[in-house]
C-alpha cells in the first residue's frame, strides 16, 4: 500500500495517526483549542472551517491560517469544509466550495484536504490538479449521518475515490445495529487488501467505537479524537483513543 509522508508522520504505517478537530467559532476560540490539542500531541489537526463564522473572508481565513501554523509548528493541519448535507455546519453551493478549496490550496494554507465525493466531477478533478501541484495531499470523502449503506456500496465508493486520484479515502456512516458495524470493518479489510491508497472507515455513535480503534487490524489508517467538544457522534477523548489503540496494537 503506497504509504504517505507529510511532515514527521508516515500514513499507511504502523498504528492509526489520530487527528482532532478544530471547531471553534472564531479567531480566538480556534487558537485556544489549536493550543489546548496540541499540548495533548495529536499526529493530525483538522480544522473544521464550517464552523469558522468568517470562513469565507479570505483575508482573515488566510491571516488566521498563518497563526495556527506558528501554534501547531509541525503537527499536520487538514482544513476540512463539512457541507451541510454531510453532516457539517454550512450549507455550500459547489461553486463557492471549489472557490473556497481553490484559495486555501493557492495559498499553500494546509498540509492537507478533504473533498467531499458527492460534488461536480470537473470541479473536483481541477481542485486535486492544482493541490498536487502545490504538493498538498487530498483526502476524499464521503459521509453518511443517517445509515449504513450496503458493504458493496461502501467498497464502491473507496474505489471511485481512488479512482479520481484521492490520496486518502474516506468513508463515515451511522450503524442502526451491530450487523451494520461489522459490515463497515469488512468493507475497510476488502477494500484496503484491494487498493493501493490509506484509508479511512469508520462506524459513528456509541456501538460504532470499536471501528475508532481497531483500525490496524481492519486497514484504516486514521481515526479521530477529541480534545473536549466533539466534531462527530462517537469521537473518543484522545488520553483514552491512544491507550486503545495502543492495546490492539499489532
Amino acid at each position: 500500500m503506497k504509504k504517505l509522508k507529510i511532515r514527521d508522520i508516515t500514513i499507511g504505517e504502523g498504528r492509526p495517526k489520530i487527528a482532532v478537530p478544530i471547531t471553534g467559532e472564531n479567531s480566538k476560540e480556534i487558537i485556544n483549542q489549536a493550543k489546548r490539542i496540541v499540548e495533548n500531541q495529536p499526529d493530525l489537526i483538522e480544522w473544521r472551517i464550517d464552523f469558522f463564522t468568517n470562513f469565507f473572508a479570505k483575508d482573515k481565513l488566510k491571516k488566521l491560517a498563518n497563526d495556527l501554523r506558528k501554534v501547531l509548528g509541525n503537527t499536520v493541519l487538514l482544513i476540512t469544509f463539512r457541507t451541510k448535507k454531510e453532516g457539517g455546519n454550512q450549507e455550500l453551493s459547489d461553486t463557492n466550495y471549489f472557490k473556497l478549496y481553490s484559495y486555501v490550496v493557492a495559498n499553500e494554507l494546509s498540509d492537507l484536504i478533504d473533498v467531499e465525493l458527492f460534488h461536480d466531477k470537473t470541479g473536483i478533478s481541477k481542485l486535486l490538479q492544482l493541490a498536487h501541484a502545490k504538493g498538498i495531499f487530498v483526502i476524499m470523502s464521503s459521509h453518511d449521518f443517517k445509515k449504513t449503506p450496503a458493504k458493496s456500496e461502501i467498497i464502491t465508493r473507496l474505489h471511485l475515490m481512488a479512482a479520481n486520484g484521492a490520496d486518502i479515502a474516506k468513508i463515515a456512516v451511522m450503524p442502526q445495529n451491530v450487523a451494520d458495524v461489522l459490515n463497515l470493518l469488512e468493507a475497510t479489510y476488502i477494500a484496503h487488501k484491494m487498493l493501493e491508497i490509506p484509508l479511512i472507515t469508520m462506524s459513528m455513535g456509541d456501538i460504532g467505537k470499536i471501528s475508532r480503534i481497531s483500525g490496524q487490524i481492519f486497514g484504516s489508517a486514521v481515526t479521530f479524537g477529541a480534545v473536549g467538544q466533539i466534531s462527530a457522534p462517537g469521537q473518543i477523548s484522545l488520553a483514552n483513543l491512544k491507550q486503545d489503540i495502543q492495546d490492539l496494537e499489532i
